[in-house]
């Protein structure tokens, strides 16, 4: 589904993302972990066109999306997350997941002022799509409350039905478990899972931590300065002695011991 090769980018002296070469498979859930400044945000933004690497190429499913805006990267299926949600705050959760198609027939002038029956009709059938997400997440209770009142597990999960209201190919979830406490984040894996296995979506997600991971990713790829370490199953990445060096710049004299603090630390 994605095939990034040899993609930098570079931030005056900084390569944030150094020669990253990955293939995240069509159906899979696709771990991305790393300690602290490892590149993995810098290569989600790459990847989803908020920043234009310096060199490389990413293409989703074989067609090459480098360098293009935002918009245009979405139109082609291809969806994120943000670690801190991005919610407008003072619409109701039902009106949030309703602004996310592209194209609507209110969003130009003429049928905005001419043609309201198609706008209604149109507005009825997004509605509709909305309900459905809102009943698959389990928070159709939520529908008319406004999303800034929402707390800190509910917004991951609104930004998670936001990805539901089109059709896309991939979404890229950064952290959709920082900040939530473990019952909603059981709700928010039983989700992704079900999406997963139910509808085909493919997921790409950063995330710390690994009772979560070990519970939806496979395979999982471990990033340590700006390139990919290894990739692999969640046991064999927690094993690996490389790994294990980009996290505690030490080896395997006390396996014990040093795994304990590894998985504190992922």
């Amino acid at each position: 589904m994605i095939v990034v090769n040899d993609m930098h980018m570079d931030f005056g002296g900084v390569h944030a993302v150094d020669g990253v070469t990955l293939n995240i498979r069509k159906g899979s859930i696709t771990g991305l972990i790393g300690p602290n400044g490892a590149g993995k945000t810098t290569m989600f933004n790459v990847i989803a066109g908020r920043i234009k690497p310096t060199s490389g190429q990413v293409c989703l499913d074989g067609d090459n999306i480098t360098g293009l805006p935002p918009h245009e990267v979405f139109k082609k299926g291809l969806l994120r997350t943000f670690q801190i949600a991005h919610e407008f705050s003072s619409l109701t959760v039902r009106e949030n997941l309703m602004t996310v198609p592209g194209g609507q027939s209110g969003e130009r002038l003429w049928d905005a002022w001419f043609n309201k029956s198609l706008l209604r009709a149109e507005e009825q059938e997004i509605g509709k799509k909305a309900d459905g997400v809102l009943e698959f997440l389990e928070i159709s209770h939520l529908s008319h409350e406004l999303a800034g009142n929402l707390s800190g597990g509910q917004k991951k999960l609104l930004e998670l039905g936001r990805t539901m209201m089109v059709e896309a190919k991939i979404v890229f979830l950064d952290e959709v478990g920082a900040g939530v406490n473990r019952t909603l984040l059981n709700t928010i894996g039983d989700a992704i899972l079900r999406l997963n296995k139910e509808r085909g979506c493919t997921f790409c997600m950063i995330e710390h931590d690994m009772d979560f991971i070990g519970r939806l990713c496979d395979p999982v790829i471990v990033m340590a300065e700006g390139r990919v370490l290894t990739e692999g199953t969640v046991q064999e990445v927690k094993s690996n002695e490389d790994v294990i060096e980009a996290y505690l710049g030490t080896g395997l004299k006390d396996r014990t011991a040093t795994m304990d603090k590894v998985e504190m630390l992922l």
